[in-house]
Parts: C-alpha cells; sequence; structure tokens
C-alpha cells in the first residue's frame, strides 16, 4: 500500500536570522588554503562544474564545443601536471539538444544534464513540464534540472509545489533530480529555507536541491547557499535522507570556489566534497580555475585567451 505523502506545514521550517547568516558566510571567505592543498582544492573544483549554455542561439555545434571543453577541460595539462586533468562533472543544455550532448558524452564519464519544466518560469501546465521531462531523459538526459513555480510559493500554495515536484520525480526515472529554487525571487532567506524544506521532503536521496537558474539577479549568493546547506544538514540529522547542493550563477573565480568548498566542508562535512553531492553552475568558473592551477605550478597567470571558451 502506498503511503500518502505528508501535508507541507506553512509553519514547519525555522525562521532564519539574517545577520547572523550574513556574518557566517562571510566568515568563510577570510579561511586561508595552504598552498600545498590549493591544487587539489581547484582540481576537486573542476571536477564540480556543470558547463550550460542555456540560450535561444544553442546549436549542436555550440553544444559540440562545450562537451569538447568537458571532456578535457585544459589543453595543456600534461604540460603543467605532468598528466590529464579529469572532466567536468555534466554538462547542461535545453531538452532539444540532449541527443546531441548524448552522443559526444556517452561513455565519458560526464554527465549529461537538461533544464526540462519550463525553464526558466516553471509556470508551464504541469503536463506539459512533466512530458518535457519524460522526453528528455529518453533522449539520454542522466540529470534534470527543473524550476519551481515562484509564482506559486510566494502565494503560499505549498502544496502544489510539493505535489508539482513529485510528478517530475516520478517523471525523471533513474535520473538524478535537481530542484532549482530561484532564490533571487524568493526574497527572503525564511522562503529560501522553507522552499528548500519543501524540495527535500519530495525528492530522492541523492538528489539536488540548486539556487538558481542563472536567468535571475542575484543568483547564487554565500548566505543563500549556506541556507540551503543548513536546510540539507538538519533533513540527513533528522531522516539520514543525504541531499545534494547545487549554487548557480555568479560563482566567477576560483578564489570564490575554494569559499563554497569551505563552506560545504564544515556546514556538511568532508562527505559533501564530491561532485556526486556538490556542483557549481558556474562555466565562467572552469578558465578562472585553470588560470589559477597553471599560476600554482609556473608562478604567472595565463592570459584569459589562452584559454578556450566553455
Amino acid at each position: 500500500m502506498t503511503i500518502p505523502p505528508r501535508p507541507i506545514s506553512p509553519t514547519a521550517s525555522p525562521s532564519i536570522d539574517a545577520i547572523m547568516t550574513d556574518r557566517r558566510a562571510a566568515s568563510f571567505t577570510t579561511r586561508s588554503i595552504k598552498k600545498a592543498s590549493k591544487l587539489d582544492a581547484l582540481e576537486l573544483a573542476v571536477s564540480m562544474i556543470d558547463l550550460t549554455t542555456l540560450e535561444g542561439s544553442d546549436s549542436p555545434e555550440k553544444v559540440r564545443s562545450l562537451c569538447i571543453k568537458a571532456i578535457r577541460p585544459w589543453e595543456k595539462d600534461e604540460e603543467y601536471l605532468g598528466r590529464r586533468l579529469g572532466t567536468v562533472a555534466a554538462v547542461c543544455v535545453y531538452p532539444s539538444m540532449v541527443p546531441y550532448a548524448k552522443d559526444l558524452l556517452d561513455g565519458t564519464g560526464v554527465k549529461v544534464a537538461s533544464v526540462a519544466t519550463g525553464f526558466p518560469s516553471g509556470q508551464y501546465p504541469l503536463d506539459i513540464r512533466v512530458r518535457d521531462v519524460e522526453q528528455a531523459v529518453k533522449d539520454g538526459a542522466d540529470e534534470i534540472d527543473m524550476v519551481i513555480n515562484r509564482g506559486a510559493f510566494l502565494s503560499g500554495k505549498y502544496e502544489i509545489i510539493a505535489k508539482e515536484i513529485r510528478a517530475v520525480v516520478e517523471a525523471c526515472g533513474n535520473a538524478h533530480l535537481k530542484v532549482i529554487l530561484e532564490t533571487g525571487e524568493l526574497v527572503t532567506y525564511d522562503n529560501v529555507r522553507k522552499a528548500s524544506d519543501i524540495a527535500i521532503s519530495c525528492i530522492r536521496e541523492g538528489d539536488f536541491i540548486k539556487t538558481s537558474t542563472g536567468k535571475v539577479s542575484p543568483a547564487a549568493t554565500m548566505p543563500v547557499t549556506l541556507v540551503m546547506l543548513e536546510a540539507i544538514r538538519d533533513a540527513y540529522k533528522d531522516t539520514g535522507k543525504k541531499i545534494g547542493m547545487k549554487p548557480a550563477g555568479g560563482i566567477r573565480t576560483a578564489k570564490q570556489s575554494w569559499h563554497y568548498l569551505c563552506m560545504v566542508n564544515e556546514t556538511l562535512g568532508e562527505g559533501w566534497l564530491s561532485p556526486e553531492w556538490f556542483r557549481f553552475g558556474a562555466s565562467s568558473l572552469l578558465n578562472d580555475v585553470l588560470r589559477s592551477m597553471q599560476k600554482l605550478k609556473s608562478g604567472e597567470y595565463a592570459a584569459g585567451y589562452d584559454f578556450s571558451d566553455a
């Protein structure tokens, strides 16, 4: 017998102290990393990046270039590292581009992710969003990045949000789901925490919650990410269910990636420091990480044009 899901309570999530959250998030930017550990941290960051192209001008040729970058992020890796650098975590594309990405990435270890479900508004009828997911999975998507209907959430229609997430979970089959909250439109940390709790209650272990589509400003910020990490931590303590996290948009420098990794480590622990549980949705981050790796090995920064575009 199937047990019906518990109702979503409008008062179940804790209230967030905004001042303390901002202060705590800022504290991670003061952490120092020993030089001997910096290269390891940078390589870890590379392995966690989801390279993304989500533009109206996307084409099979553009997706091909992105996939080549995903498989071999740095053409000079053997020159500077003495070995091949690993791949990024995933390539994220619109559903129409999934077959092209799958053909290029099959067998490489790089996942194919797709922003199905009426991205970026999340306002399409549910049956259309579900069919969108089912088709993307059929075409080879390993991961689905869905976006919640913020209008429904901000109207207090939490059961509708929960119902829609559960429907997408079912449509995903064996594909992993990342639930995008679009935190830039949720206004308050309390709303971010509540949306996180609702999403976590509806998804499976190994699925993710994600900050942003990259189409709204502000996108990922450290305080918002901290609120979401704490929701993941509390759910794990209460239920044992382990959920992943993906900040997306606005993370552009290697130094920022260190700050986020420190925050994940101190909030969730080393068990989340892998691409299985943490991702960066930040294509522009990759080349700055590679420049920093070259600086560590040679003592000099390379120019931006020395690296292929992501």
